[in-house]
């Protein structure tokens, strides 16, 4: 099939991108930034360019909705808005002008809020920042889309805490803490997170490419969850640490998070600690994913391997 992947210059895009072509699909990139793995076969655009959107998905059978603003600390805020709401009428607007019947969009599980047990497919949104926000009504503009032709098809897929090589979010910066030897552990660390190793979501979307028609919505995360403390636990057993870990009550790492966003603020600098990062490690933070298990897919990496395989690449390498 002709797909086109919007966002496929990124850690999550590239992995995909590698397995579509070698299932014999013809890939084209559209992307902000030009791919550094497979820059003859990218298209450097903005998702909010709705006119070069409808030009590059002619002839297109499928597109992947990858692009977005996700990090915890973009500003302006309008641009969550911006790319990840606009972003997705403009894809929308491009199927139409081409009837292109099939959307494979990757949103999050931040639509559900924080400390909201482990939510499932049907639980209804609470997002607690602007990115889950935007995610959500992404959502519904596709749906909204699905929704005006039976034939055509949509897939949803609302990722946990997504890790791997190459990436530099929560995961890494943890990792890179514990590594150093300054990192604090805040609260308990009982706290369970759901998270999703970029090999296994690469693979996953990469099996989506070959679903019939309908609309399918799926929470994504590797089973089983882990606690804050096992996590840690596996990073210092892998790079051989054997100091104990310092920890913190709750509320003293919130002050800690709160002095550093007056900083950032102050400095206009960007710090590894903020209010909401402490906020998002402490929380419990799972998902249900039932329906993931009934689709009989097998990831081709535990949870715990995928941590490791980051850690050789990234700290050890």
């Amino acid at each position: 099939m002709n797909i086109l992947v919007t966002g496929g210059s990124g850690f999550i895009g590239t992995r995909l991108i590698n397995n579509l072509l070698k299932d014999g699909h013809n890939v084209k990139i559209y992307d902000k930034v030009i791919s550094d793995k497979y820059p003859e076969i990218c298209v450097k655009a903005d998702v909010r360019d709705v006119e070069t959107l409808i030009k590059e998905s002619k002839d297109i059978d499928i597109i992947y909705n990858l692009a977005a603003e996700h990090a915890d600390d973009v500003t302006p805020l309008s641009l969550y808005e911006d790319v990840n709401v606009g972003g997705a009428k403009n894809v929308v607007f491009a199927a139409e002008k081409n009837k292109i019947r099939k959307i494979i969009f990757t949103s999050s599980v931040a639509i559900y809020g924080l400390n909201r047990g482990t939510p499932n497919e049907t639980m209804d949104a609470q997002p607690f920042n602007e990115y889950g926000r935007t995610k959500y009504e992404a959502e519904k503009i596709l749906n909204d889309w699905k929704d005006m032709d039976e034939l055509r098809s949509l897939v949803v897929l609302r990722p946990s805490v997504i890790f791997g090589e190459k990436n530099r979010g929560n995961v890494y910066n943890l990792i890179k803490q514990i590594a150093s030897g300054k990192f604090l552990m805040v609260g308990s660390g009982e706290n369970k997170k759901s998270m999703a190793y970029v090999g296994n979501i690469a693979a996953f979307l990469t099996s989506q490419a070959n679903t019939d028609g309908g609309n399918f919505i799926y929470n994504f995360a590797d089973k089983p969850d882990l606690s804050s403390n096992e996590i840690v636990h596996i990073v210092k057993d892998e790079l051989e640490i054997k100091k104990s870990t310092p920890k913190a009550p709750f509320i003293i790492g919130m002050l800690g998070g709160y002095i550093f966003d007056f900083l950032s603020k102050v400095t206009g600098k960007k710090f590894p600690v903020s209010s909401i990062r402490i906020k998002k490690f402490c929380a419990e933070t799972t998902v249900n994913t039932d329906r993931l298990q009934k689709s009989e897919f097998i990831p081709p990496y535990t949870l715990e391997e995928g941590l490791r395989n980051m850690i050789k690449y990234e700290f050890k390498s």
